[in-house]
């Protein structure tokens, strides 16, 4: 049986998908609930069942089609109406109802909430908390009690907040929950006020962390060093206005700083595949710099870091990536040394260490391109190719004799705004060498560098098939700072996709369509090479 002493609770299906931009549908829901439990979360907050049609189908496909290893379902929803029996409450009822196992009652704890949004008393309020407790606790669910607003109301009336944990406490809750749902707390305010309520009451509690001021997760943590032992969390920080806390920082800490054991065997390594995987769910891009699970947790610039890294990768790390599902990149740039462009090559299965005058042509060679407008971070391929010619293995599929587009423009009505039946046509030649075979090939395509794209894989795809199975799947242009006009600096980064891997190459230069082309040549001739064709 799974050790109940420590509790961490996820809330990404109900408070992470009130963030702005997020909608979920009841698969994506049921999706992201497989992930959560995947990773070994003990609770899953999936939603308020009768408050809207969506999460009480939630609960209704959830008893069919999920078969939860590690987790609880819980149901949230409020603590009866002023004046209404818990009994004969339909809200409460359709939590009893849910056929989740655990019940999570948001509750009033500060007495100004009580009296202008409840309308009613504090003495009616701690009522409505027990006698809902009690009920559902009857019917066999487990109830944790969350106190919204709690830190606020226990600063303007401690009597109130205080008596409403102990009521929810006696009435049999598991878990008290204190909220900073304004998320206004700082971590001194959170130790002070978890301790004097932990002193006061002798009551379980948890905590639940808004980040309004960018202290949700190290609130949560200094929450756990006063005493509690129950943490509210959504992924990536998904929730109203700026979120909540952190999901996988959260669990990163107490796990790997300080060796809690609140995930099963096994699962900890998963957290970066299920953040990204919940990430792509939600429609949102993947926090490339969040701790622990972001590309750019365990990237390593500089080129100081890089010398002590190739002595002792913990030297500038604070914990092992692959313990956490991730991994260390070196990223080459204008600041890499020797030992940068070594371990980067050793991540690329090159091996440059016994050559030092060969890393230094690599290193001078980077520094050249990009003072130029280059940039080899986020295009290993390029560089792969760079190093490769520099170790006299040059990889060529074919020869550029030249290239043409040609974009038409053909308004359907006068001057002024584009009108809907405008129409612009791009036409792109190429002209190449292959095995000593000269190619003209012609495409049209949705602008320059589609129609480019489709012209040099038809000028090739009968010698080399593989070509039709290579997808585009993402261009990016970016203006360099320090240049203006029509005349700036362009860098873009051209992303291609095997159906197994995706490899990304770079071009730059003041003209858009010829740095596309150089991104786009690389980009095709890496996709043959992973191929494995022999070369011309």
């Amino acid at each position: 049986m799974r050790d109940d002493s420590f509790h961490v609770f996820d809330t990404t299906l109900r408070d992470g998908a009130q963030r702005e931009g997020i909608n979920l549908r009841v698969s994506d829901k049921l999706a992201i609930a497989k992930l959560l439990d995947d990773f070994g979360i003990a609770f899953i907050e999936g939603g308020w069942p009768g408050a809207n049609p969506k999460d009480t189908e939630f609960f209704q496909r959830a008893q069919q089609e999920l078969t939860l290893k590690h987790a609880q379902l819980t149901a949230f929803g409020a603590t009866r109406r002023a004046g209404v029996r818990a009994a004969d409450d339909p809200q409460v009822t359709a939590l009893r109802d849910s056929g989740a196992p655990v019940v999570t009652l948001v509750a009033k704890s500060d007495s100004r909430h009580v009296e202008r949004a409840l309308r009613t008393t504090s003495d009616e309020n701690l009522a409505m908390i027990a006698d809902t407790v009690e009920h559902l606790r009857e019917h066999g669910q487990r109830v944790f009690v969350d106190c919204e607003h709690f830190f606020d109301g226990y600063h303007h009336d401690p009597g109130h907040a205080l008596d409403v944990v102990r009521t929810a406490t006696d009435a049999g809750a598991d878990v008290v929950v204190l909220c900073d749902t304004n998320g206004g707390m700082l971590p001194t305010d959170i130790t002070r006020v978890v301790s004097e309520v932990a002193e006061a009451t002798g009551a379980r509690l948890g905590i639940h962390a808004q980040d309004d001021t960018g202290c949700a997760v190290a609130n949560t943590l200094a929450a756990v060093d006063a005493g509690a032992t129950h943490v509210q969390c959504t992924a990536n920080g998904y929730g109203e206005r700026v979120g909540n806390a952190n999901l996988f920082s959260v669990v990163g800490a107490l796990a790997l700083k300080q060796e809690r054991d609140v995930l099963p065997e096994g699962c900890l390594e998963e957290m970066t595949r299920v953040a990204n995987a919940i990430a792509d769910l939600v429609n949102l891009a993947p926090d490339t710099h969040q701790p622990y699970v972001g590309v750019s947790a365990f990237a390593h610039k500089a080129g100081l870091h890089a010398s002590a890294i190739k002595v002792d990768p913990d030297l500038y790390q604070h914990t092992e990536p692959e313990l956490v599902g991730n991994r260390m990149r070196m990223l080459v740039s204008d600041m890499a040394g020797r030992a940068s462009i070594e371990l980067k090559a050793q991540e690329l299965g090159l091996d440059l260490s016994d050559d030092r005058a060969l890393s230094g042509r690599v290193v001078e060679r980077v520094k050249e391109l990009e003072l130029s407008g280059y940039s080899f971070e986020a295009a290993d391929a390029s560089l792969e190719l760079l190093m490769l010619e520099e170790m006299g293995r040059p990889v060529s599929y074919f020869e550029t004799e030249s290239w043409r587009v040609i974009t038409e423009r053909r308004p359907s009505s006068g001057a002024g705004l584009p009108d809907s039946a405008d129409e612009s046509l791009t036409e792109a030649t190429v002209k190449l060498s292959v095995k000593g075979e000269r190619i003209i090939a012609t495409a049209e395509g949705n602008g320059p560098v589609n129609a480019l794209d489709r012209a040099l894989r038809n000028s090739m795809e009968n010698v080399f098939t593989a070509l039709a199975g290579l997808e585009l799947t993402d261009y990016k242009v970016r203006i360099l700072e320090g240049t203006s006009g029509t005349n700036a600096i362009t860098r873009i980064l051209i992303t291609f996709s095997d159906g197994v891997g995706e490899w990304t190459t770079v071009g730059a230069g003041p003209n858009v369509v010829d740095a596309s082309w150089v991104a786009l040549e690389q980009a095709v001739t890496y996709g043959l090479l992973r191929q494995g064709y022999p070369q011309i």
